[in-house]
């Protein structure tokens, strides 16, 4: 065994509440807009995640909509009819197939939606439009953003009932478990954001009633999941869609600290060391690294991590997993790249969003004398030259995660 190998923390085995990962090289929830108008994954989509499945490897799904008010893209997935939860089953089974893990991003877009969509406004904590000087994304193209209507406290539950719905068809698509989207400025994080929280019933004003909403989603997905199955993404430095957290290392210290009583699977945490210029950069590895130590549930890290930087941020205990978007939308076999150490394919991001099987199921999987040639490298000097079998051989007793990912790019 040569110790290149050794010393991957990504390929050792972690548990995410009961969720059991051979490998933490987690593929991140990544809108892609291909679905159907009426929000059903299509067969690409199934396509899509089976190729990025791997065993005992975890993906998590774009984020989906709980509703058809909750849309704020073209083109995304839902989780709320008959007809979504039966694609959603031929993505789960495929998933399955190859022996890895699923779960389903639940999603509110809130006052990013639009009334394009459903002929009614789009719903917030606040009648506050967004105003960084985006358009609304809309079946009918790019549209001004428009003045949102502010929940009533009646109708705030509904939407908490909308997300328990979500999450009950989640199960019954056959997902291993749900995460909560409360991140990158969507209904969840409206709500926390003082920006677009002006509230001055229960939900707004101090951080506490801010953050109501947030545990009353949890809660209600609760009655559906058992919380060793239930994760929640979280930006604590986040601006997007116009929100904004002034006093981030308070505000999410309170979240996490009051999240640790559910004992979650998982808290999934953007990352703020992309954000910068959000954070004076004394504090960006301050609070990144604060958050993520004081979770008591393990943390997925994101953002902008490579190869060496993600397996030194699991490595020093901050973070149980990390996952990837961009190098997972163009290496369907990004674990086993990482392994071996190979060459990725650069993404196109003209791609990203819409379209069809191009930039979506059909980027280069290794080759197989390129998975020998790595092989070759990580066993070590000696063994170079035994026939591929035995080169696995060599890795059997203490390497169990390396085989499962390897044999399957040699097609053995």
């Amino acid at each position: 065994m040569s110790a290149a190998l050794q010393k991957l923390s990504l390929f050792t085995p972690t548990k995410l509440g009961a969720l059991n990962l051979a490998h933490r090289v987690v593929l991140a929830p990544l809108t892609r807009m291909r679905n159907s108008p009426d929000n059903v994954p299509q067969p690409m989509a199934v396509e899509y995640y089976k190729q990025r499945a791997s065993q005992g490897g975890l993906l998590i799904t774009e984020a989906t909509v709980v509703s058809a008010r909750a849309q704020g893209y073209p083109l995304t997935p839902g989780i709320f009819t008959p007809e979504q939860v039966a694609g959603w089953r031929k993505v789960t089974d495929a998933v399955h197939s190859k022996g890895g893990l699923i779960v389903s991003q639940i999603w509110h877009t809130g006052r990013v939606g639009h009334s394009a969509f459903t002929g009614q406004l789009a719903v917030a904590p606040s009648a506050i439009a967004i105003a960084d000087g985006s358009k609304a994304a809309t079946m009918k193209g790019q549209l001004d953003q428009e003045v949102p209507h502010a929940l009533t406290e009646e109708e705030i539950l509904g939407v908490v009932a909308e997300f328990r719905h979500g999450a009950k068809l989640a199960r019954e698509a056959g997902f291993d478990g749900v995460e909560i989207h409360g991140a990158n400025g969507y209904l969840i994080e409206q709500f926390l954001s003082p920006k677009s929280n002006i509230r001055t019933d229960k939900y707004g004003g101090s951080e506490e009633n801010r953050a109501r909403f947030l545990f009353e989603v949890v809660d209600a997905v609760l009655q559906e999941w058992p919380s060793d199955r239930v994760g929640i993404r979280l930006s604590p430095a986040g601006d997007s869609c116009d929100v904004f957290h002034p006093t981030p290392l308070e505000t999410f210290s309170a979240v996490i600290t009051r999240l640790n009583q559910y004992k979650l699977a998982y808290i999934h945490l953007i990352d703020p060391r992309g954000q910068a210029e959000l954070v004076p950069v004394s504090n960006v590895a301050k609070l990144s690294d604060t958050l993520a130590r004081l979770s008591t549930s393990p943390v997925i890290g994101a953002s902008s991590f490579e190869r060496e930087t993600a397996d030194a941020a699991v490595a020093s205990g901050a973070f149980a997993a990390i996952a990837f978007g961009r190098h997972f939308i163009a290496n369907p076999d990004l674990p086993v790249r990482y392994l071996l150490g190979a060459e990725l394919n650069p993404y196109d991001r003209s791609t990203f969003y819409g379209g069809n099987e191009k930039g979506y199921t059909d980027y280069p999987f290794l080759t197989r004398e390129q998975a020998t040639a790595g092989l070759a490298k990580i066993v070590g000097q000696a063994e170079a030259s035994l026939p591929l079998s035995d080169k696995l051989a060599a890795l059997q007793d203490s390497q169990q995660t390396a085989v499962g990912l390897i044999e399957p790019a040699l097609a053995l």
